[in-house]
């Protein structure tokens, strides 16, 4: 839809890879825009679980998601939006 980016743009982003560490309020945010651009694969690293005082800057989680990795969590959460990009988990902390 941009011509700038044309159909050889897309290609080459969806055989992009990109690593996303952290899944707070920035990285949430940035898988979803990376997952709608049309990356071809995602790395969502985090250690962390979804937390109740961070709803309100954190995108991709509910209440429902209270307690659970954030990184399984957005995985499964972005999946939903896209079947054209690959999803890696790391639920660790990235040392």
């Amino acid at each position: 839809m941009l011509p700038e980016i044309g159909i050889e743009g897309q290609r080459r982003l969806a055989g992009a890879a990109v690593a996303v560490i952290g899944l707070g309020g920035l990285g949430s945010a940035a898988a979803t825009y990376l997952t709608g651009a049309g990356v071809g694969r995602l790395v969502l690293v985090d250690g962390d679980t979804v937390s109740l005082s961070n709803l309100q800057r954190q995108v991709l989680y509910t209440e429902d998601s209270v307690g659970a990795s954030k990184a399984v969590t957005a995985a499964a959460r972005l999946a939903s939006q896209s079947s054209a990009t690959r999803f890696d988990v790391i639920a660790e902390n990235l040392s």
